[in-house]
C-alpha cells in the first residue's frame, strides 16, 4: 500500500516538473516572440501582429495540452534543444539570429510604412501558416524519434509509412511552408530577404542530417533509395 501511494506521489511530483517546465517555456517563448513583434513597430496598434501571434500560439497550447496528456516521451525530446553536432550549433545560432531579423524586419516594415498588403493576403498567409504548422503536428506525431536535434536514439528504426513515405524530410518541408508565410502575415514584403537566407540553412542541415543517418541509423541508404524526394515531390 505505501509502495504505491510513494509511486503515485513520484508520477505527479513528475508530472509537475513536466508542467512547470512545459508552461515555462510556453510563456517565455510567447513573451520573446511578441517582443520582437512589437518592439520594433514600437506599438500595440498591429493588427497583423496580434493575428500572428494568435494564429501561432493558441494551436501550440492546445497541441501542447494533447502532448502532455498524451505524448509526453515526445514532448521530453522536442524539448532538448541542445545539438552535439558542431555544424548544427552553428546553423541553429544563425537560424534563430535570422528569425529575429525576420520579426525585427517586419516590425520596422510596418513602422515607418514601407510595405502595403491587402487584408486578405494577411488572413490567408496566417491561414497557410497554421496549415504548415498542422502538417508538421501530423509529420511529428507519425515519429516517435522527432527529436529537436539531429541524432540517432537508441533502437531507433528508419520510419518509411505515412508522411514519410512521401518525402524524407516532412516535418522541414512544413516548417518551409509556415515561414515561408510569416513576413506577408506580419504584413511585411521586406522580411522576405532574410527568409532567403534561413532557407539556404535548412538546406545546409537537411545535408548535414543526412549525413549523420547514413552513418549512423540501418537501413537509412536504402530509404534514400525507395523516397527519392526530400521535401517537394517530383522537385527536390
Amino acid at each position: 500500500m505505501g509502495g504505491g501511494l510513494f509511486s503515485c506521489y513520484n508520477h505527479f511530483m513528475k508530472l509537475g516538473s513536466i508542467i512547470r517546465k512545459v508552461s515555462g517555456i510556453y510563456i517565455i517563448g510567447l513573451v520573446i516572440t511578441a517582443g520582437l513583434v512589437f518592439i520594433p513597430a514600437w506599438t500595440f496598434d498591429y493588427w497583423q501582429g496580434w493575428l500572428f501571434l494568435g494564429f501561432l500560439f493558441i494551436p501550440m497550447f492546445f497541441v501542447l495540452l494533447y502532448m502532455l496528456t498524451y505524448e509526453r516521451k515526445l514532448l521530453g525530446k522536442r524539448m532538448n534543444v541542445r545539438e552535439k553536432r558542431g555544424e548544427q550549433k552553428y546553423i541553429q545560432l544563425i537560424n534563430t539570429l535570422l528569425f529575429v531579423l525576420i520579426m525585427g524586419v517586419a516590425g520596422l516594415d510596418h513602422r515607418y510604412g514601407w510595405s502595403q498588403m491587402p487584408v486578405w493576403s494577411v488572413i490567408a498567409s496566417d491561414i497557410l501558416m497554421f496549415a504548415g504548422y498542422m502538417v508538421f503536428m501530423r509529420a511529428m506525431f507519425h515519429n516517435e524519434y522527432a527529436s529537436r536535434v539531429i541524432e540517432v536514439q537508441r533502437g531507433q528504426r528508419v520510419v518509411d509509412t505515412g508522411p514519410y513515405a512521401v518525402v524524407r524530410h516532412p516535418m522541414y518541408a512544413a516548417a518551409m511552408l509556415m515561414y515561408s508565410f510569416i513576413p506577408p502575415a506580419l504584413g511585411s514584403l521586406w522580411a522576405f530577404v532574410p527568409l532567403i537566407l534561413i532557407f539556404i540553412m535548412l538546406f545546409l542541415r537537411i545535408f548535414d542530417e543526412e549525413k549523420a543517418l547514413i552513418k549512423g541509423l540501418k537501413g537509412y541508404k536504402q530509404y534514400m533509395r525507395k523516397v527519392r524526394y526530400r521535401m517537394v515531390p517530383g522537385l527536390w
